[in-house]
């Protein structure tokens, strides 16, 4: 028992709010003003109402939003799967860096996006926008080692439950816009904790007159007899367009059960037809007229309806052979509405029952058939996210489907499947923090010490099972013979590598067919490049500083040098430059004075030089040429850097 004595100021705002719940914020704080309303009779109190959204941190969230980042990519080759060929991504990494890393080379390119945030019940983590910081403090404030990041709960106890998870929310939701396309389309999954802020959320970022539907999706299935009041068996999924007018969702395939509705009873030569109600439940005295059935019965509309159509029109339909009056000519008339004249397929609807999209159940089901046990907690089942994409990219598009909440990669996993079912070649990006898992957890006692672990492994296993390839990894068969790795031999492996610059693990080309099987994985770290941390000191002299910063940059250049990888710093200076992550390069010949590589995507071109040194041949080669060219900036001197400027113009860009 605590040895206190009553707090009676909250025992009496407790039952103020139980009383008055509308004097009290969100977040259960008493607002005076609305106090100073109820006791103001006279109406002295003034204030200018308007509709307005707001929360606690709701500015620094958009300022964080827009804040350069300092920070970049590096490939991982060894968690790859046949990246020499496949799009795929999948990144490593706190998700509003990532998103803003994206920008250089997604803006406006990504046709849909899907994510399943925390839905803020209470124990869900919530990420953290302060990166900018040294890497050790970055990790400390988030509770984590420096290789992980721990999870960090938002207790509803919390006085700012819900503006800590609408921070979250809106800085990363800002981002994502500017990578949609104009006609891209956002998928968001949710619960009742949450769905009411997140659509007022949703409102300001996208626009209110951009809200497409708010879809039921049937979660489960039994009942929760443990249910203190109604067992909840659905969730939401919020859907906005980028622009409502420009976007429209793919019709769904007529299934054989809508078809069998069409029939030709009259042997009509425009095919089959169904026939729908002639009367409308609004009365118009123009549309109430008699009808004479070819067996000369009279018929009106029911008691206050009209006809469908005005007289003239019907004795139009009538002569058209498009009124049904049944096959002894004796029934209510009916119009045929003929299969070929009505949609390719069935429009969407905002009702989706778990025989259609699946439940959490089958999620649960599909991960243990994975994985062998459960690691990963209330993951989506891979037919919600078939379904999801089915209404936003065309199969025979390279459109791409963006998740930044990946947890368990399940959309990597949807995207293959339905590949392999269509013969598409939509592309995925995946994006997951690298959040410790608990120590208690299935997931931590199957070795998987981070959720992105999980994204990864999940996707291989996908890939390996879809492919037909054994585990070859004998060690790890042996210490743990009920999980299986894709894993490949030596001679593969030295088949992929690039120039000695890209490493890449190949599947075998008699099992990549068109299905797009692999994905590089990228992690998330400080930017390559050295940055000035570098502080005066206030007892000496501008000349003495001065050189004290001249000795401090060439330190931080020396060891820069020794520090990074050609394939880390080619991956940011391209990614800085626009270049998409599937960016392939070749060392070319022609250049024997530097190693000059020719770098594309598929939609930009250009050369670049890593070497610490620039040859003066190498400058004389690309007087000519019509690439961009990009090098260090270190290894130019005055001259070199004027001799490039003059050939190349703007086409010439020193890091």
């Amino acid at each position: 028992m605590m040895l206190e004595t009553p707090n009676l100021n909250q025992e009496r705002l407790d039952k103020l709010k139980e009383l008055f719940p509308d004097l009290f914020t969100g977040e259960g704080k008493l607002n005076e003003d609305e106090l100073k309303k109820l006791t103001a009779a006279d109406g002295t109190v003034k204030e200018t109402e308007r509709y307005d959204f707001r929360w606690f941190g709701k500015s620094q969230a958009k300022r964080n939003a827009f804040t350069p980042t300092n920070t970049t990519l590096v490939f991982d080759e060894a968690r790859s799967v046949n990246p020499a060929t496949s799009e795929n991504i999948i990144i490593e990494g706190e998700n509003l860096e990532v998103l803003k890393l994206l920008l250089c080379a997604y803006r406006e390119k990504i046709k849909c996006i899907y994510i399943d945030p925390p839905y803020n019940t209470g124990k869900d983590f919530v990420y953290s926008d302060n990166y900018t910081e040294e890497k050790r403090p970055y990790w400390e404030k988030t509770g984590a080692m420096i290789d992980g990041v721990k999870q960090t709960t938002n207790p509803d106890t919390s006085g700012r439950y819900h503006s800590d998870w609408l921070n979250m929310m809106y800085s990363r939701l800002l981002v994502a816009r500017s990578l949609l396309r104009n006609d891209g389309v956002i998928f968001i999954s949710i619960d009742d904790n949450e769905v009411h802020n997140l659509r007022k959320l949703c409102d300001e970022v996208f626009g209110e007159e951009n809200f497409v539907a708010n879809i039921i999706w049937e979660k489960n299935f039994s009942p929760k007899n443990d249910a203190k009041w109604l067992s909840e068996n659905h969730d939401y999924i919020i859907v906005y367009a980028k622009s409502k007018e420009i976007w429209r969702p793919i019709l769904l395939p007529r299934s054989d059960e809508a078809n069998a509705r069409y029939s030709n009873p009259d042997n009509d030569e425009r095919g089959d037809w169904t026939s729908g109600d002639l009367s409308v439940k609004t009365y118009s005295a123009d549309y109430d007229y008699e009808i004479t059935t070819p067996s000369g019965k009279i018929i009106r509309p029911p008691k206050g309806n009209s006809w469908r159509l005005p007289k003239n029109k019907f004795d139009e339909f009538v002569t058209d052979n498009r009124i049904w009056f049944g096959k002894d000519g004796n029934n209510v008339p009916r119009l045929k509405r003929f299969l070929t004249e009505v949609k390719a397929g069935l429009t969407p609807m905002t009702f989706w029952f778990r025989a259609d999209a699946g439940d959490n159940q089958q999620a649960a089901k599909d991960l243990r058939d994975i994985f062998n046990t459960l690691v990963f907690e209330n993951p989506k089942p891979s037919k919600l996210i078939k379904k999801i994409c089915r209404l936003a990219i065309k199969g025979d598009s390279e459109d791409i489907i963006l998740d930044f909440f990946s947890g368990s990669g399940v959309t990597g996993q949807a995207v293959f499947e339905l590949n392999k079912e269509d013969g598409g070649n939509r592309k995925f990006i995946l994006v997951q923090i690298p959040e410790l898992t608990d120590e208690k957890s299935e997931a931590f006692k199957a070795g998987y010490k981070r959720i992105s672990d999980i994204t990864i492994e999940r996707n291989k296993r996908v890939i390996s099972r879809s492919a037909g390839i054994p585990a070859r990894n004998e060690r790890e068969a042996r210490t743990n013979p009920d999980q299986t790795h894709l894993d490949f031999s030596e001679e593969e492996v030295s088949q992929g590598k690039d120039a000695g610059i890209l490493p890449a693990l190949q599947l075998e080309a008699r099992m990549m067919p068109a299905l797009q099987l692999g994905f590089k994985v990228f992690q998330l770290v400080k930017s390559n490049f050295p940055r000035a941390e570098f502080k005066p000191d206030e007892t000496k002299g501008d000349e003495e500083n001065l050189e004290a910063l001249k000795r401090y940059i060439e330190e931080k250049e020396r060891q820069q040098t020794f520090a990074f990888k050609t394939q880390d710093l080619l991956t940011e200076i391209l990614l800085k430059q626009g270049f998409m992550l599937n960016f392939k390069f070749t060392e070319q010949p022609e250049f024997t004075n530097n190693r000059v590589f020719r770098a594309t995507d598929g939609e930009k071109e250009t050369l670049v030089c890593l070497d610490e040194d620039i040859k003066l041949e190498t400058i004389e080669q690309l007087k000519n040429s019509e690439q961009k060219f990009i090098c260090l900036e270190r290894a130019l001197d005055t001259t070199k850097k004027w001799n490039l400027n003059h050939y190349l113009g703007e086409k010439s860009i020193a890091f």
